[in-house]
């Protein structure tokens, strides 16, 4: 029997032109979300400027996201994160993954164990950890880190799903469900229709997802190329046994796999140096591994030019770090002297590789683009600062001297602790997470500004300026007049066309907007839509939250999708490839397990 449409929704009346203001600042930060020319945190404040300034909230409806649960609790888990990823607690597990050399079995490891840390640890910080491990094996095999890496980004939102505090669109939905009368969420109410969706997406992907993957070793690499190189220049010392050596006699392609490139003397430079004989003071331009390099440097007396040109007394204890030129980072096609990475963080750029060329310019004159991985030497104090910077996506650091195992134990128990005294309800989950956070920061398990460097403050000032988005759609009554459009083509036939109808516009907004911005649309809308058809809200709102956490059809609806698109050399249409049938294959499991697991009429 056809349910009858809830008698508020019948009718209609004249929308006012608050809901049509608020309908166009919805698509006019839309467009600047999918266009990324403005920061997402920017977009979020201009929406809030705009709601104020044309009076659709009040000043302190416009103020309420920033004291929100939803935001003080993201803030408490990025630190709580941030003492995971600092305190190594995820090093023996990426020494044990560093042994694996079959790309499908790598593949299958590293979905197994990040999909399980994907559920308390920071997504990106995940990707971020094994992002460099990933594709040192896929150098090693000879494989492209396409095969591999796509699969890492969507196991981490899988992860995320599974609990409460595993992504900030989860507790984002809570904290809105409450506010709209909603019983709240438990710490592990969502575990069991994650864990369902995390094993049949695993399964998809390694069955099916990988055959869908780019099956080119790389497509932007010419044939008998080496990938992994790293470009840079050593310049010869007066004590080194080269010296009034040719650099054919030398041989160094075949002693040590370093390969001359170009020969600088002074202001000259020579393409083709094989036959020059080494000076004191000549940099060479020299291509190959950086383990092989330095190895090389080391037995022939070489010093590194960058690091020489920058050394200075007194030095501070230094960090070896590999970074990566972010996606729509502003230092795009700058050159290196340009970007002040030597006074902003007193680094060095020792090395450059950029995958599918051979570099032949001088590192200061070398023009950036995104995926440029760059070797570094940090101050150890201000790798804190460069992890917080946009701009570089720090993929790895070695040669850190500070001992971990102690610090991780005590991050390892802590984060437990939160998990358990949150999932009992001993205490409201912001102020175990605060708790939790404070006894990180007095352990030691990060620095004194490592929390407030290292924060996201990018997702926190979304959260918080975005959420009187969700006020101003109910106050001006757009989220009745969008209910109503929709109920005239699934009202009639039941809850469950209902809730497809929700789980389906959650997700489309995801991959045009992102998780959260899709959340705060989607909330009030989907209870909204379950009075109407005389449902309990709570299935409605689980389906927002798996729609929106759960973004691969493009590589712009969540962020370790767009780490690992530059990375992975991946099109556009290949996330859609693979995405879009794991997106349907989700939405039928969810529309078969969220009915049992939150009944319509409880």
């Amino acid at each position: 029997m056809r349910r009858e449409i809830a008698p508020a929704l019948r009718g209609g009346s004249p929308v006012s032109w608050q809901a049509w203001a608020t309908v166009a600042i919805i698509v006019g930060a839309m467009a600047l979300f999918v266009s990324e020319k403005v920061r997402i945190d920017l977009v979020a404040l201009l929406v809030l400027g705009s709601l104020v300034v044309l009076g659709i909230v009040t000043p302190v409806q416009a103020l309420s996201g920033f004291s929100n649960e939803a935001t003080v609790t993201v803030a408490a888990m990025f630190a709580l994160s941030l003492g995971i990823e600092r305190s190594g607690v995820l090093d023996p597990l990426t020494r044990l993954l560093m042994k694996i050399r079959k790309p499908w079995l790598l593949t299958l490891a590293m979905m197994l164990a990040i999909a399980p840390l994907g559920a308390f640890v920071k997504n990106i910080a995940l990707v971020a950890t094994f992002l460099p491990l990933a594709l040192r094996v896929c150098q090693r095999t000879g494989t492209s880190p396409a095969r591999v890496l796509m699969p890492m980004a969507y196991a981490a939102q899988m992860g995320g799903v599974c609990t409460l505090i595993g992504t900030s669109s989860n507790l984002l939905t809570d904290s809105l469900a409450q506010k709209h009368g909603m019983a709240g969420f438990g710490v592990f109410e969502f575990t069991q229709l994650g864990a369902v969706l995390a094993v049949v997406g695993i399964t998809y992907l390694m069955l099916i997802g990988r055959h869908l993957l780019p099956k080119h070793i790389d497509a932007t690499l010419p044939q008998g190329s080496d990938i992994g190189k790293y470009v840079t220049e050593l310049e010869v010392s007066e004590d080194s046994p080269l010296l009034g050596t040719a650099i054919a006699e030398a041989r160094l392609g075949e002693k040590f796999n370093v390969y001359p490139l170009e020969l600088l003397r002074g202001e000259r430079r020579m393409w083709s140096p094989r036959e020059q004989k080494l000076q004191a003071g000549d940099v060479l331009l020299v291509r190959g591994d950086w383990d092989k390099i330095e190895e090389f440097q080391r037995q022939t007396r070489l010093h590194n030019a960058p690091e020489r040109r920058y050394a200075k007394e007194g030095e501070q204890p230094r960090v070896l770090a590999e970074i990566m030129v972010a996606p729509a980072s502003p230092v795009e096609d700058r050159r290196l002297a340009e970007i002040g990475l030597d006074w902003r963080y007193r680094a060095t750029v020792l090395a450059l590789h950029r995958r599918g060329e051979v570099l032949r310019d001088k590192l200061s004159v070398t023009r950036l683009a995104v995926g440029d991985v760059l070797l570094v030497l940090v101050d150890e104090d201000a790798m804190a600062k460069l992890r917080s910077d946009e701009t570089f996506i720090v993929l790895n650091e070695r040669d850190d001297s500070r001992g971990m195992s102690r610090k991780a134990i005590v991050a390892a128990a802590i984060m437990a602790a939160v998990v358990v005294v949150s999932g009992l309800h001993w205490l409201p989950i912001p102020i175990a997470a605060i708790c939790g956070a404070v006894a990180m920061a007095l352990t030691g398990c990060f620095g004194r500004k490592d929390v407030y460097e290292g924060m996201d403050w990018k997702i926190i000032v979304l959260l918080g300026a975005i959420l009187p988005l969700g006020l101003a759609i109910e106050n001006t009554g757009l989220s009745t007049v969008v209910v109503q459009g929709a109920m005239e083509l699934v009202g009639g036939h039941g809850p469950l066309a209902a809730l497809l109808m929700v789980y389906l516009l959650t997700a489309l907004l995801t991959e045009l907007m992102g998780h959260n911005p899709s959340v705060v649309l989607m909330v009030g809308i989907a209870i909204t839509v379950a009075h109407a058809v005389h449902a309990d809200p709570r299935p409605f709102v689980v389906a927002v939250a798996f729609a929106a956490a759960t973004s691969f059809a493009t590589p712009v609806g969540y962020p370790t999708n767009t780490m690992v698109y530059y990375a992975g050399g991946y099109r556009f249409t290949d996330f859609m490839k693979v995405g879009i049938p794991l997106i349907a294959i989700f939405c039928a499991v969810s529309m078969w397990l969220i009915p049992i697991l939150w009944p319509f009429n409880p």
